[in-house]
């Protein structure tokens, strides 16, 4: 029997082909090293240029849509509390509350109605930023709107609803109703001004005067207050003293005030967003970049909305 040439002792072995040896002094690498972030300064160029739009798109969600609901929500729940009070007439109709303190700012005192603009507002004391965020708000050194004197209201133009931002639309003759705790009370429009117009004419004594300010120009973009005049032709109500006037008015309740401290707040939770995208780079070059986008783009967002709260709080309480 011939044995197999593959099993003859005397067949040549078939060497298998081995690579060649590396260079003396260099090590064997089977594959290249991966490198899970670019460490150039374009890769950090584009880091950047990718959080600073992710702050300005949500600086105009918030301002456009997230505060607007946030004021349909406070208007809802001071709605409900004005018609309460209403009903058992504890409405405030001064200055000072049932107790002889000073109004709590934020407290529903009036219901402001334009039909030819199909407003209706739920009118808080105070015009603070803060307070302007749920609607307009009756400055605190003024009277009450259907009383002798002027009552002053003011409303953002745009964020939180923008419930003034059609009142430079208003033309004279058209008719303004404020239910108050002292009843309805209907004013007539007799101007629509800028700020640097002439102011109308005095009050005639024992009359009254509601004006409605708010910002103008364009949106997010203001030149001034935008002022509208109307003066009172239903019966004028009991009016109490007034125990603030306006050089008493802090200035952050004034026409276009701001708040002094939310600028720094702001800066530091803008200081707070920049650390979390620094550290949302580094979790990209250590874990990879689907571990990093999972866990850090939700914070970073967050946090840019939390910065756009912030910037809005400090910027003039009429825009």
């Amino acid at each position: 029997m011939t044995a197999s040439p593959l099993l003859a002792p005397d067949h040549p072995q078939v060497a298998t082909p081995q690579p060649p040896p590396p260079p003396h002094g260099l090590p064997v690498q089977l594959r290249p090293s991966r490198q899970l972030a670019p460490r150039g300064a374009a890769w950090w160029w584009g880091a950047a240029v990718l959080a600073l739009a992710v702050l300005l798109l949500s600086f105009v969600a918030y301002a456009t849509t997230f505060s607007w609901l946030q004021y349909n929500r406070a208007q809802t729940l001071e709605y409900g509390q004005l018609r309460s009070s209403l009903a058992q007439a504890t409405t405030p109709v001064g200055q000072l509350d049932n107790n002889g303190n000073l109004v709590v700012p934020g407290t529903p005192i009036a219901l402001l109605s334009i039909p030819s603009l199909g407003i209706s507002q739920v009118v808080a004391e105070g015009t603070t930023g803060s307070v302007l965020r749920s609607g307009p708000g009756h400055r605190r050194d003024t009277v009450m709107p259907g009383q002798a004197g002027l009552s002053v209201i003011m409303g953002r133009q745009t964020t939180f609803g923008g419930p003034f931002g059609s009142i430079n639309q208003l033309v004279p003759g058209e008719t303004i109703t404020v239910t108050t705790g002292q009843g309805l009370n209907t004013f007539r429009v007799i101007d629509v001004r800028h700020q640097n117009d002439p102011q109308p004419s005095a009050i005639p004594t024992g009359g009254g005067r509601l004006e409605l300010i708010t910002a103008d120009g364009l949106p997010l973009a203001p030149v001034g207050g935008l002022y509208v005049d109307a003066e009172l032709v239903s019966k004028v109500q009991t009016t109490p003293s007034l125990v603030m006037t306006y050089p008493a008015l802090p200035d952050e309740e004034r026409a276009m005030g701001q708040d002094s401290s939310a600028w720094a707040v702001a800066g530091a939770t803008f200081a707070l967003f920049l650390a979390v995208d620094l550290l949302l780079a580094w979790l990209w070059r250590v874990w990879g970049r689907r571990q990093a986008w999972l866990i850090g783009v939700p914070v970073a967002v967050v946090l840019a909305a939390t910065v756009a709260d912030q910037v809005l709080n400090a910027l003039p309480n009429l825009i």
